[in-house]
């Protein structure tokens, strides 16, 4: 009974529990599906126009059925071939070599045929196999099988071989899979729904900003007409600089003052600070936010990346060390500054004149060089309003899919033995 114990997951769905509580079995992959592998097809016989695309290792994407049309194609006649090969139907694809041995993809596509190299799972429990695959065991346990040296491999009986518990109820075994084949379509949307906000975002970028000499961006808000001026940002702004904190004055309290540090503008904030969730207890001769900064980073490891902004509109933040602060004048939008000084021609600007090799540095007398592009000030606050807006919903799909994510990591840890 005690070893009957260790073989029923820690999370089941009610019907499965209490009376119903029948221990999970061991089985090998083998012996519930239908394990194969490609051809190898040689490259001679590819031909651009083919009818058919060869699917590799390239093709195996994370939990979502793929289409893809481009890669290598060809032509077959031969239906014994065809038949063998065609990937018609659930498949689950696995990478048998390189380095990412044991990742698994869904795909279906009667207009593609698989190659070697790629094992080929298919079963009657389609969505529960997934789901035992698609886990950091079984990636794991090939690599642990994985022989070679330039390149490291498994073999159709490693995969064939594959031990795990499963519950001896198919309607246990369905339920489960459902469930996680839910999840997946939840992360694929908000993955897709991220993708085209991003896209929607660099189109727009690239259209409500004029282009590199001209004054008229190609779009434009409703009622605004007249040209962009051009000045120096140094007659646009005051300039101050970031004081005395670093890493080692981050403190795990909330009750403290929040603080931005330089590397920060790098992993966590994106254009618009809203909020903070670093903190440190406040020293003498600390730098507050006024509620109508922008900042930028004074050191970073590259041109492109230290060429970035972002408006603060919060007063009282602590702004720590390594930070150029620039204070808009009235006619400025702070967040319209920060989304042009990190995109289009003033990026590139602010690229040229970053110094330094291994480590590279942007002073505020850069800043006061860089020739600001901009409309008038109820423009600016449109397009500032727009990206912010974007912004949000980008920041939004990001975190829900961290979350699902998150959520599908633990669910495979409780729900499999």
């Amino acid at each position: 009974m005690a070893e009957e114990k260790k073989n029923i997951p820690k999370l089941r769905f009610r019907e499965f529990t209490g009376d119903n509580a029948n221990a999970w079995e061991l089985r090998k992959l083998g012996r519930i599906s239908d394990i194969s592998t490609g051809k190898a097809f040689k490259s001679s016989e590819f031909d651009k126009s083919g009818e058919f695309l060869v699917v590799t290792n390239k093709e195996i994407s994370d939990s979502k059925f793929s289409n893809k049309v481009a890669g290598d194609r060809i032509n077959i006649s031969d239906d014994k071939i065809l038949n063998k090969y065609v990937l018609i139907g659930q498949n689950i694809l696995v990478t048998m070599d390189g380095v990412n041995i044991g990742k698994v993809g869904k795909y279906t596509n009667s207009k593609a045929v698989l190659a070697q190299r790629v094992g080929r799972v298919q079963s009657k429990q389609f969505d529960f196999v997934y789901a035992v695959l698609d886990n950091q065991k079984f990636v794991n346990k090939m690599n642990v099988l994985a022989v070679g040296n330039a390149i490291k491999h498994i073999s159709l009986s490693q995969i064939s071989d594959y031990h795990f518990w499963l519950p001896i109820c198919d309607v246990e075994q369905q339920k489960i899979g459902s469930f996680f084949k839910h999840l997946d379509e939840l992360i694929t949307l908000h993955q897709r729904m991220l993708d085209e906000y991003k896209t929607l975002k660099k189109t727009m970028l690239s259209k409500i900003f004029p282009k590199n000499g001209e004054k008229y961006p190609e779009l434009r808000f409703f009622g605004f007409t007249d040209a962009w001026e051009l000045r120096k940002l140094g007659l646009l702004a005051s300039f101050t600089k970031g004081n005395g904190y670093s890493k080692k004055d981050l403190v795990q309290d909330s009750n403290q003052t929040p603080i931005i540090l330089y590397g920060s503008l790098y992993t966590n904030y994106k254009t618009n600070i809203e909020k903070v969730d670093t903190f440190a207890r406040v020293k003498d001769k600390t730098i507050y936010s006024s509620g109508n900064d922008v900042v930028v980073p004074a050191s970073g490891e590259s041109a492109e990346d230290i060429s970035r902004a972002s408006a603060i509109l919060k007063k009282g933040i602590i702004l720590g060390g390594d930070l150029n602060i620039i204070h808009p004048l009235p006619d400025l939008n702070a967040i319209f500054l920060a989304i042009t000084i990190s995109n289009g021609t003033q990026k590139r600007e602010l690229s040229r004149r970053a110094q330094g090799k291994s480590v590279v540095h942007l002073r505020n007398q850069d800043l006061k060089q860089v020739n600001l592009l901009y409309p008038n000030l109820e423009e600016q606050q449109k397009i500032g309003s727009f990206f912010k807006h974007l912004d949000e919903l980008i920041t939004l799909h990001q975190r829900e899919l961290e979350l699902l994510k998150t959520l599908k990591k633990t669910m495979l840890q409780q729900m499999f033995v």
